[in-house]
C-alpha cells in the first residue's frame, strides 16, 4: 500500500506541468538608454548611451522576473563630442572612477498579462537608490531574423541627479533627469 502511494505520489509530481522562467539576453542593437535634462530652463537636452549588456528573466505564469542591466557609461553620445567629452568628466559622469551605471531588479508588477513597472535599485556614481520604471508598452513574440523569442519594452522613470552626487551647475541645470528606455532582448 505505502509502495502504490509513493508510486501515485511520484506520477503526480513528474505529470505536474514545470512552471517556465524564461531568461533573455539583452540585445544591444536594439536597446538605448536615453535621458532628458532640462538646459538650463531654455531647452531639454536629450543623449543616450550605446553600449549596454544584462540579464532578463520572465516568469508569465507566476508573473514574475527580474532584471539586471549595465551600461558603459563611455558610450554616451549627444551628437556633440565636446559635450560626450565634458560629460564623461568628474564634472558630471566621472567615467574614469564610475564606468557603468547598473540597474537592478527582482519585482515586476502586471497587470493582466503585462509588466506594467519595474522596481529596482540604479547606481550611478558608486550611489544606489531606488527606482521604479513605468512599462508603457511590452510584446514577446519570434522574431523572424534570429529564429529567437524576443520581448520588447518601453519603461521610463524619473531620477534626481544630485541625489546621485552630480551636483555641477545644480539647480539651474535641471535636478529632474528623465529616463527612456528602450530594451529588446533575445530568449537564451
Amino acid at each position: 500500500m505505502k509502495t502504490r502511494l509513493l508510486v501515485a505520489t511520484l506520477a503526480a509530481t513528474l505529470a505536474a506541468p514545470v512552471l517556465a522562467i524564461d531568461t533573455y539576453s539583452v540585445d544591444p542593437g536594439h536597446t538605448h538608454p536615453s535621458f532628458e535634462i532640462s538646459h538650463f530652463g531654455w531647452s531639454t537636452q536629450r543623449g543616450r548611451f550605446d553600449k549596454v549588456s544584462g540579464k532578463l528573466t520572465l516568469d508569465r505564469a507566476a508573473k514574475t522576473g527580474s532584471v539586471d542591466v549595465t551600461i558603459d557609461v563611455a558610450s554616451i553620445s549627444t551628437g556633440v563630442a565636446k559635450l560626450d567629452e565634458h560629460l564623461k568628466s568628474e564634472d558630471f559622469f566621472n567615467v574614469a572612477k564610475y564606468p557603468t551605471i547598473t540597474f537592478k531588479s527582482k519585482k515586476l508588477n502586471f497587470t493582466g498579462d503585462k509588466p506594467t513597472s519595474v522596481e529596482g535599485e540604479m547606481t550611478l556614481l558608486g550611489v544606489t537608490k531606488p527606482l521604479t520604471l513605468t512599462i508603457s508598452a511590452f510584446q514577446c513574440a519570434p522574431n523572424q531574423f534570429v529564429k529567437k523569442e524576443a520581448c520588447g519594452a518601453d519603461a521610463s522613470g524619473t531620477i534626481k541627479r544630485t541625489e546621485f552626487g552630480m551636483t555641477k551647475y545644480a539647480p539651474n541645470l535641471g535636478d529632474d533627469v528623465k529616463l527612456v528606455i528602450n530594451v529588446e532582448a533575445l530568449k537564451d
